[in-house]
């Protein structure tokens, strides 16, 4: 018998796969898909997580380098409330004032949902996801001491049931135009 009629003979043959084997192999296929594509959902949402930790940081930075710049100018605090919201006077002879003496106001008063506070400056939204109403300590200056003094705590986490994903900013910031 020659090569070719072996060829033949075995493509004409009816010989396959059982149903049992195919179900197996289904089984088999099946369990890796559902498992790769688990991998890939939870490793989206982990960057999804990530990035919005990221941002969330990032604008509370932002936030408090632009405090700390018009506070370092400013000459006087006066906090409202309980340490929710402080107003700051800026002299006409600061960037930000615009020539004129201002009043600047940053409050933590707005809340999204739950526990997630905004940190605002004359309404406008600085830096979200703070755990905290409270992040304004004003010292007063005490003549002959030491100068003005502000500490802005704010706890950030996009997720405020999980304690172990809160980060926390703080910064003590100096009133340099007040008197000693």
């Amino acid at each position: 018998m020659s090569v070719v009629q072996k060829l033949r003979r075995r493509l004409a043959g009816e010989a396959g796969y059982t149903m049992m084997e195919l179900m197996i192999v289904l089984a088999i296929l099946g369990t890796i898909t559902g498992a790769i594509t688990t991998l890939f959902v939870q490793a989206s949402n982990a960057e999804f997580d990530m990035n919005r930790r990221f941002q969330a940081q990032q604008s509370a930075r932002v936030a408090i380098d632009k405090m700390r710049r018009e506070i370092h100018c400013s000459n006087g605090i006066t906090p409202t409330g309980v340490s929710s919201s402080i107003t700051v006077t800026l002299p006409a002879y600061c960037p930000s004032a615009g020539g004129a003496q201002t009043n600047v106001v940053y409050d933590m008063n707005q809340i999204v949902a739950g526990q997630r506070y905004q940190l605002r400056r004359n309404n406008v939204v600085l830096a979200d996801f703070s755990t905290t109403q409270n992040a304004f300590n004003y010292t007063a200056p005490v003549t002959g001491v030491s100068l003005g003094k502000v500490t802005v705590t704010l706890p950030i986490n996009t997720k405020p049931t999980d304690a172990s994903k809160q980060w926390k900013l703080v910064a003590d910031i100096v009133l340099r135009n007040t008197h000693r």
